[in-house]
């Protein structure tokens, strides 16, 4: 896979047209010696189960993966927590508000936006929410459904990362429901 930063040809410092590779993560200019390295963007995703035992899942409105099973989430903004972010996008996507947020893992991810592959670092959240009453589908969401644990599947879920952590986040809770 071709690193992102290749497509970046010009210094975002002084204009200088000879960015060029600097090692394998970033890049540097020749003329006013600015090296930049391209981190991944923060993305936060939300399992959100109900007194039933359903999880919030949403069918994605949007290319990539328009049409597939996705979870409540996205990219944190700028002087945001990923906390503060993961009830943020909660609430624009399903209108929910977030009570409590509890970190479980993340996982590396190239995200496709625009034609460019982002590298991301997604943190899944357990979010607690006020009340399901609220529930509607907004923002990247076309649908918001509540699905109980043991119909879904990983491979109904199209973004990869979100494919893998459901699939940890369904094993592990399994492992749970076995503990005396």
């Amino acid at each position: 896979m071709r690193h992102p930063l290749i497509i970046f040809s010009h210094c975002p410092v002084c204009g200088n047209d000879g960015f060029s590779d600097n090692d394998v993560k970033s890049r540097r200019c020749p003329h006013c010696g600015f090296v930049y390295y391209l981190n991944p963007s923060g993305a936060t995703v939300a399992f959100v189960v109900n007194d039933k035992g359903e999880l919030l899942v949403e069918r994605r409105k949007n290319p990539p993966a328009q049409g597939t099973f996705d979870l409540p989430g996205g990219f944190a903004d700028m002087g945001e927590t990923a906390e503060e972010g993961i009830a943020r996008e909660v609430f624009e996507e399903t209108g929910l508000r977030v009570t409590k947020a509890r970190y479980l893992f993340s996982l590396p991810n190239q995200y496709l936006y625009s034609g460019m592959t982002i590298p991301t670092l997604d943190l899944f959240f357990c979010c607690e929410v006020a009340s399901t009453a609220e529930l509607r589908a907004g923002d990247d969401a076309a649908e918001c459904l509540w699905v109980p644990l043991h119909e879904l599947s990983p491979q109904q879920f199209g973004l990869h990362s979100i494919s893998q952590g459901v699939e940890r986040f369904l094993r592990e809770h399994a492992a749970n429901q076995e503990k005396p």
